[in-house]
């Protein structure tokens, strides 16, 4: 049960919100009326729809919308009139993580999904997220299941007294499109290797976190991990400005990220804090103007290696 539960923590740092999405939603236009949404509403016993025009997200309209106007006695106006047009969505790219941190904050039963041009592409619930979950980690137990060579026993088969496999990953600064891939591709490395699970998944989550202030804060910057037999290291180097006050950046919550950054679900101000929870060692240095070298180290356990 507890494996199965931080394989299913994991996987939420790794998939993007279009993974555990329903692309088959039902809609309505602006110019169709209350007449036809109670029709849609009733048919497909849903209790709300997003309103789309040439395919563009342009409002929503609920069950709660529909009693208002009977109660008005407005049932054949417009959908235009009465829908809801300032709408909080997901980006079919956005990490899963941070659209679960919106389902918190929010406490909304589900979120519509568009593309960077605002198309519906989805729709995600609560459920769908617990059905994604669930899907991936059958997929995960079959791979698991099959793979019988483990690329872990390369440091055994290198006739020398120290080797050292090193990863280099570049990150681009503000495209969240791309943001996490990093975190997922070494992570997937390290299951080749055959990294324990548990190990896999903190270097994973501070991985990821280092990644987003790298694109949050920075025009870009990159991620190496060294890999040794006793020990990985992941060292994220940027040329930004700087962090002022590293004592103040460590606190809980704190965050300067600007407001569109934090209506992306970003800059939350745990990024320092979970890196440092997840890691045996943490270094960070930063000089203003000149960038930030943050470097976390994981010990392992070659007698406890996934084999």
């Amino acid at each position: 049960m507890k494996e199965g539960f931080l394989k299913a923590q994991e996987l939420v740092y790794e998939l993007k919100v279009r993974d555990v999405m329903v692309e088959d939603v039902f809609t309505i236009g602006p110019k169709e009326t209350m007449t036809d949404l109670r029709r849609l509403l009733k048919e497909k016993e849903i209790s709300g729809v997003p309103v789309v025009e040439k395919g563009k997200m342009v409002g929503v309209v609920s069950i709660e919308d529909l009693i208002n106007c009977l109660i008005a006695g407005q049932i054949h106006a417009l959908i235009e009139e009465k829908m809801q047009r300032d709408v909080r969505t997901l980006l079919e790219d956005e990490p899963l993580t941070q659209a679960m941190s919106k389902f918190n904050k929010y406490n909304f039963g589900r979120f519509p999904v568009i593309d960077r041009e605002n198309n519906l592409v989805g729709i995600v619930t609560k459920g769908t997220i617990v059905s994604g979950l669930l899907k991936r980690l059958d997929i995960k137990y079959q791979e698991e299941e099959l793979r019988r060579f483990r690329a872990s026993h390369i440091f055994h088969e290198v006739i020398t007294e120290q080797a050292t496999l090193v990863l280099e990953y570049n990150i681009i600064g503000q495209d969240f499109n791309k943001a996490g891939e990093a975190g997922s591709k070494l992570k997937r490395e390290l299951e080749h290797l055959g990294i324990l699970p548990e190990t896999r998944r903190r270097i994973g989550i501070a991985t990821y976190e280092a990644e987003m202030n790298i694109v949050v804060y920075t025009h870009g910057g990159r991620i190496t991990a060294s890999i040794k037999p006793h020990q990985i290291e992941v060292q994220a180097k940027d040329t930004g400005p700087g962090i002022p006050d590293i004592e103040k950046a460590m606190q809980p919550g704190f965050s300067t990220a600007p407001e569109w950054v934090r209506e992306l679900g970003f800059g939350a101000g745990m990024g320092l804090v979970n890196i440092k929870k997840c890691s045996d060692k943490m270094v960070l240095r930063s000089r203003v103007g000149k960038g930030t070298n943050l470097r976390f180290i994981f010990g392992i356990n070659e007698d406890k290696r996934d084999s």
